[in-house]
């Protein structure tokens, strides 16, 4: 009789329902989020943001206590050979238990957005591929500079650059930081998207500036047909689907000189459609081979990752 090896999701990303069909999921793997599974699984995964927020929040920036009142509890005791999954697309900038080395190493694998995890879930699906290959919508009285913004997470320093750039340059900002202005009839993201395909740049500010932090800020101008301005990773030449896609803000000494820039290229048709050229070229190598690792669920890899380190 074959073996059936449970992995219990201790906790979901941010208390969602997680989300996978039964095809995405080797027939001798279960996966659960019942945590009466807990002695019997050979596989516990922890969503590290939301993990004990009553408790972490009451320890604040205590570090180096975080792990023993965590993991040495009598409430989580780890059965001999059961590993322990690190799961977050979230920046650890963000969250200050996730950048202590004593919390880290309670772990045994890694399922995040950093390419040198165990499981590689970068801010995207595989059908990015497809939809960067759709024609540009042509711009109807087309609009310069928009912003959505909303998250108080700003360790980036993206609120303080928005409001010394808009003193120079007319931003639509449809957030909750610093709106000027508002969408009508909003259904979500469908209405997000519509939006800032009429505009021609689209500030893609993260609210972290780490290394592999690279989220949907970035693509979704480029799936709408703008020109992202881009805050964030410092190695975002890894996650770009092409050669000169996006426009840089540390390129730039002041948000004075980028806007007088961004204003440059808005009035210079040639130039702007330069931003343009990538998508008739073949996708860059390394994008292609994170596209190809999307392809598989994550949930999928995580089995398969499983059954390399103990069965």
């Amino acid at each position: 009789m074959k073996k059936i090896n449970i992995i219990l999701f201790y906790n979901t990303m941010f208390g969602m329902p997680l989300s996978f069909s039964a095809a995405d999921i080797p027939d001798d793997f279960i996966i659960t989020t019942d945590r009466r599974f807990m002695r019997d699984a050979v596989a516990v995964v922890f969503h590290l943001p939301t993990l004990y927020p009553p408790l972490l929040s009451k320890i604040g920036r205590c570090l180096p206590v975080i792990y023993p009142v965590l993991f040495r509890s009598k409430r989580l005791v780890r059965k001999k050979g059961q590993l322990w999954v690190a799961w977050y697309m979230e920046c650890e900038a963000n969250y200050p238990h996730m950048r202590c080395p004593s919390f880290m190493k309670a772990f045994d694998l890694t399922m995040s957005h950093h390419l040198d995890s165990d499981i590689v879930t970068p801010y995207f699906d595989h059908e990015l591929g497809t939809l960067l290959r759709e024609p540009v919508r042509d711009k109807t009285d087309p609009q310069d500079v928009c912003a959505f913004i909303s998250s108080s997470f700003h360790s980036s320093g993206r609120l303080e650059y928005l409001a010394a750039l808009m003193k120079y340059l007319n931003v639509h900002s449809y957030g909750k930081v610093l709106r000027n202005k508002r969408l009508e009839n909003d259904i979500g993201r469908s209405s997000k998207m519509d939006t800032i395909s009429r505009y021609k740049f689209t500030l893609a500010f993260e609210n972290a500036i780490a290394k592999d932090y690279v989220t949907e800020k970035f693509y979704d101008p480029l799936i709408a047909g703008s020109v992202p301005i881009y805050l964030g990773a410092p190695n975002i030449e890894d996650f770009t689907p092409g050669d000169h896609c996006y426009i840089n803000v540390v390129d730039w000494d002041s948000p004075e000189s980028l806007a007088r820039y961004i204003m440059a290229v808005s009035q210079d048709e040639k130039l702007y459609q330069s931003y343009f050229q990538w998508r008739s070229e073949p996708l860059r190598p390394a994008f292609e081979r994170l596209l190809k690792q999307r392809k598989e669920h994550p949930f999928t890899s995580l089995c398969g990752k499983i059954k390399e380190r103990i069965l």
